[in-house]
């Protein structure tokens, strides 16, 4: 039903921006459990504003990005009200597409409201003086763990602090648990333990400020060097998505270090565990290194096409800028808040049968102000195939160091996108 909402109700949820939402309904397009904490929102959202419907799609990721990208090229036809926009892609979408999508700034989005997230998680999503998305969910890397796994073996978590502790304490635990690997990775599809680890030493594949190539950068070799002694030494194996969570399940594997949204998929996907996982934080190169780092995460954009951009930014306002928008989605689907005042709400902090009582968000969401910004740039899908090319020759001996692999990637970014390397 379309209806038009009060002046009292949008100043309670805008602020200074328009005072008039011209239409009650608002689509918005995302997909799989993303979707879901989506959803997960709308009730508390219509105690506000019940005469805003809120309709979510559930399209999968790659088709979102797919359909968005040609409704953009289409100049909007066809287009929903709001698009979740993954971090890495964003400025995929800016630089194609810059009018495809509403400067926040003009529905009343101000410098008081962008200090409420992050720097790391606002890098992708503002150009200039324009913001073209809110931060939604973001990725505080960890290491989630089988308890039973280690104590079996005698490993105590706390003592792993470098990836060197890591492959040792991965042997002890495969020595003492026939048929567990320590972890998994998916060498095949991703490059995800070299995004991991190289954002934890402030490397990435493009300079902060976009305009140059730094992934044979010293941090970068490093990284890349230490994941060939993870594999070599054996206590790293080959597996997808899918196939991390049939081993989680199946008690194949110790440890699976991902972003934290990976807690929603443990818990559900592996529901018949409970209390057997826990949390440390990731390991770093070195003692004193640092251990924080972000893997994945969204935002939410408003599109040029929609004709109910008030109502659109009211929700985003209440979804993502509200502990209470944030919360239900952690709660519900382990959707981690970019929220900073979200670390504070007194969920973050209890513990949670599933993880045998530890307040593993407490754990995980404290490492978010650590976490150094890495630029996507325009070119990270170019980056990232040319990157998952390289680490699989080199994992396979086919370079003779990590930085003659690293190099060579640099040279053939540099083909693709253009940029120089840093020298």
């Amino acid at each position: 039903m379309r209806t038009t909402l009060t002046c009292a109700a949008l100043v309670l949820a805008l602020g200074s921006g328009p005072a008039l939402a011209q239409s009650g309904e608002i689509t918005i397009w995302s997909w799989n459990i993303a979707a879901s904490s989506l959803k997960a929102t709308v009730e508390g959202f219509n105690k506000q504003f019940p005469d805003i419907k809120v309709t979510v799609q559930d399209l999968g990721n790659q088709p979102t990005y797919d359909k968005s990208i040609a409704g953009c090229a289409a100049g909007g036809v066809g287009l929903p009200d709001i698009i979740s926009i993954e971090n890495g892609e964003a400025e995929n979408y800016w630089s194609q597409f810059p009018d495809c999508f509403v400067d926040l700034h003009t529905l009343g989005y101000t410098a008081q409201d962008q200090a409420k997230f992050p720097d790391f998680k606002r890098t992708e999503l503002e150009v200039g003086d324009k913001a073209y998305a809110m931060p939604w969910d973001s990725g505080p890397v960890a290491a989630f763990y089988r308890r039973d796994f280690y104590e079996k073996a005698g490993v105590d978590p706390a003592s792993i602090k470098t990836w060197d502790d890591f492959i040792a304490a991965g042997k002890k635990i495969q020595a003492a648990n026939p048929g567990v690997t320590m972890t998994n990775a998916d060498f095949n599809g991703d490059t995800e333990f070299f995004r991991m680890i190289s954002n934890e030493q402030g490397c990435a594949y493009f300079a902060a400020d976009g305009q140059s190539i730094t992934v044979n950068q010293p941090k970068c070799v490093d990284t890349l060097t230490k994941i060939k002694e993870m594999k070599d030494a054996g206590i790293i194996t080959s597996a997808d998505w899918s196939t991390k969570i049939t081993n989680n399940t199946a008690g194949t594997v110790a440890t699976q270090v991902y972003g934290g949204w990976y807690e929603g998929t443990i818990r559900t996907e592996s529901a018949g565990e409970n209390g057997k996982w826990g949390v440390y934080p990731m390991p770093s190169l070195t003692a004193d290194g640092p251990r924080a780092a972000n893997l994945g995460g969204s935002s939410l954009a408003i599109t040029s096409a929609s004709k109910n951009k008030e109502a659109a930014y009211a929700y985003l306002k209440y979804t993502l800028e509200t502990n209470e928008g944030q919360i239900a989605m952690l709660k519900g689907f382990g959707l981690v808040p970019s929220l900073i005042s979200a670390l504070d709400d007194p969920y973050v902090s209890e513990g949670l049968p599933y993880w045998g009582g530890q307040a593993v968000w407490k754990d995980i969401l404290a490492t978010l102000p650590k976490v150094v910004p890495s630029r996507g740039t325009p070119f990270q899908s170019d980056a990232e195939i040319i990157m998952r090319a390289v680490q699989t020759k080199y994992l396979g001996g086919g370079y003779p160091d990590a930085k003659a692999a690293l190099d060579d990637a640099a040279s053939q970014i540099a083909s693709a996108t253009g940029l120089p390397i840093m020298e």
